[in-house]
């Protein structure tokens, strides 16, 4: 049992510590980064606008029928490339088709974790977007923002959430 004394005192120090602020958030604050410029070859950037040290580029695409759905018609086949990607936790990046306007017709993100390694230590992959007017792509775009980091936010996690997020997966209409 603990002394009459310290449970007397214990309201005192409560209220000194929710007044100080140590009863509150953990400091937790939460901001978005900035969306980096799109191209058909990118250097992916951390949250912070820093390179990380990989490339990841488009290397081709086309307009065909998904083998699995060929009656849904064509859909964007596109192939990647990441150099300089870890294989296991290697960055992610979103990939969108783009029509002349450079407005995305549909989108999705690609990571370097989901690709083959190549004999030149390159990652490869390909998959498939789906857009209402696939005569519309004029080429498919990569966004340079690593989007692998953790999402959690201060709301959802006070002690380990926050900090600087991706910025928001870019979606259809998004100008790029």
């Amino acid at each position: 049992m603990l002394p009459a004394r310290i449970l007397a005192g214990a309201p005192a120090v409560l209220v000194i510590l929710a007044l100080s602020g140590c009863s509150s958030h953990w400091g937790c604050t939460d901001t978005t980064a900035e969306r980096g410029e799109a191209g058909v070859g990118v250097e992916v950037e951390d949250t912070s606008g820093r390179p990380l040290g990989v490339t990841a580029e488009v290397v081709g695409w086309r307009l065909e029928p998904h083998p699995q759905v060929p009656a849904e018609g064509d859909k964007v086949h596109f192939r990647y490339r990441f150099d300089g990607a870890d294989e296991t936790s290697g960055p992610g990046v979103d990939a969108c088709a783009v029509n002349s306007e450079r407005v995305a017709l549909g989108c999705q993100t690609i990571y370097a974790s989901g690709a083959r390694a190549e004999p030149d230590g390159a990652l490869t992959g390909d998959d498939w977007l789906t857009v209402e007017r696939p005569e519309q792509v004029t080429e498919v775009l990569l966004i340079p923002n690593d989007q692998s980091h953790d999402r959690r936010t201060c709301d959802q996690d006070i002690k380990d959430g926050g900090g600087t997020h991706p910025p928001k997966a870019a979606g259809r209409g998004d100008q790029l």
